[in-house]
C-alpha cells in the first residue's frame, strides 16, 4: 500500500482486505465498468501510477468542471488498484445514472485493435468486482453490474448499445461490450471469484432516507455531544442511507455498529422496482413534460415524493409514472 496526492494504491490482496472493512453510509446498488481509453498502455511505465491518476483528476476538474476525479477506482495494467473519488460521493461517469453507483475505470484502450489486457489486470478487475459485489450485496447480473456502452450518451437512457453510445469499456473487453458478452464472459468469472454467497437481506432495514445537507456527521451515540466515528467519512448530500433503528429523531445507519446520524438532515424515500419494459423519465410530473431518460424493467429507484400519480425519483426534477413502479412500502 502506498499513498500520495490524496490517492492510495493497493495490490489486489490488500484491496480485498481494505474494502471488506470499509464503512460507507451511501447505499450502493450498481457497479459500473469503464476503460480509460486515454491514458492507454503506451503511457504506463509501471512507476507512474500516481502521475496518471493526478492527470485524470486535473482533466476532470479543470476541463470537465467536476468537483473531483470522476471514478472511485482505477485498475492499472500491473494489477494495482488506486482510490479516486470518495465512496461517499456518487461518481461522474454515466450521465443520469451515477446515483448509488461505484465507478471502476480500467486503464487501457480495450477496443478491438487496442491494448491487449494483461492477465494480472484481468485478475484484479474480476477479483475487485467480486469483492465489491460481496461487500455491498450487489447481484452479479447485468441489471446491477453495468457497462457504460449500455447507456445513451445524450439522455442517459439504458438502450443496451442500440445507438448514441460510447464503446466503453471496449469492444474487446472480456470478449465484448454487449450485454450478452458481459453475461457470457465477464460475470461467470466474477461469480467464480466470490468467496461467499451474496445474501440480500432487507428485513432489518426500517426505511431509507436521503441526506439533505452537504455533510452529515456520523456519531457513536444518538446525541449531538457524542464523539464522531473514526472509521468512516461523513455522509454527503444526496446519499441514500439505510435506517436500522430510530431513537429520539436519530437514525442508526449500521446493522452491526453504533453509528448514528440526525434524522433532521434527511428526507424519507421509498424504494420501487420498475415493472415496465421501458419506463420513460420526464422533467416534470406528467406525460406532457420532456422525456429526459428511460429505465429498463427491474431497475431499482427511490421515490422522494408523489404528485397526481407521478413519482419524483431524484433530488433533481426526474419523474416517472407511479403505474409502472412496484413500491416497496
Amino acid at each position: 500500500m502506498e499513498s500520495q496526492s490524496g490517492f492510495t494504491k493497493y495490490s489486489i490482496d490488500e484491496f480485498e482486505i481494505w474494502i471488506s472493512k470499509l464503512k460507507v453510509a451511501r447505499t450502493v446498488l450498481y457497479l459500473q465498468q469503464h476503460h480509460t481509453y486515454s491514458p492507454h498502455y503506451g503511457l504506463f511505465n509501471r512507476s507512474n501510477h500516481f502521475k496518471l491518476q493526478e492527470a485524470m483528476r486535473n482533466y476532470h476538474v479543470n476541463e470537465n468542471g467536476w468537483a473531483d476525479i470522476g471514478q472511485h477506482f482505477t485498475i492499472f495494467p500491473d494489477g494495482s488498484i488506486m482510490t479516486g473519488r470518495s465512496l461517499e460521493k456518487s461518481p461522474a461517469c454515466i450521465f443520469q445514472n451515477n446515483a448509488n453507483s461505484i465507478c471502476i475505470e480500467n486503464l487501457g484502450n480495450f477496443d478491438t485493435g487496442g491494448d491487449q489486457m494483461t492477465p494480472v489486470q484481468q485478475e484484479s478487475i474480476v477479483r475487485a468486482t467480486a469483492a465489491m459485489c460481496q461487500k455491498y450485496s450487489v447481484p452479479v447480473t447485468t441489471d446491477y453490474v453495468v457497462y457504460h456502452h449500455w447507456f445513451n450518451l445524450s439522455t442517459g437512457a439504458r438502450n443496451n448499445g442500440s445507438g448514441g453510445n460510447k464503446s466503453c469499456p471496449g469492444t474487446n473487453y472480456f470478449g465484448g461490450n454487449k450485454v450478452e458478452d458481459c453475461r457470457n464472459h465477464f460475470l461467470p468469472l466474477v461469480s467464480a471469484a466470490l468467496t461467499e454467497t451474496i445474501v440480500i437481506d432487507t428485513s432489518t432495514i426500517l426505511k431509507y432516507a436521503c441526506v439533505t445537507t452537504a455533510q452529515l456527521n456520523i456519531r457513536k451515540q444518538p446525541v449531538y455531544t457524542a464523539d464522531l466515528v473514526s472509521d468512516r467519512d461523513p455522509a454527503t448530500l444526496g446519499a441514500i442511507i439505510r435506517v436500522y433503528k430510530i431513537q429520539n429523531g436519530w437514525f442508526k445507519i449500521s446493522s452491526s455498529k453504533n453509528h448514528w446520524v440526525s434524522g433532521r438532515y434527511t428526507a424519507d424515500v421509498v424504494p420501487g422496482l420498475v415493472n415496465a419494459d421501458i419506463l420513460n423519465v420526464r422533467n416534470g410530473p406528467g406525460a406532457s413534460f420532456l422525456k429526459i431518460g428511460a429505465y429498463l424493467k427491474g431497475t431499482l429507484v427511490f421515490v422522494y415524493e408523489e404528485v397526481n400519480g407521478w413519482c419524483k425519483i431524484s433530488m433533481e426534477e426526474k419523474w416517472v409514472s407511479r403505474t409502472f413502479l412496484d413500491l416497496q412500502e
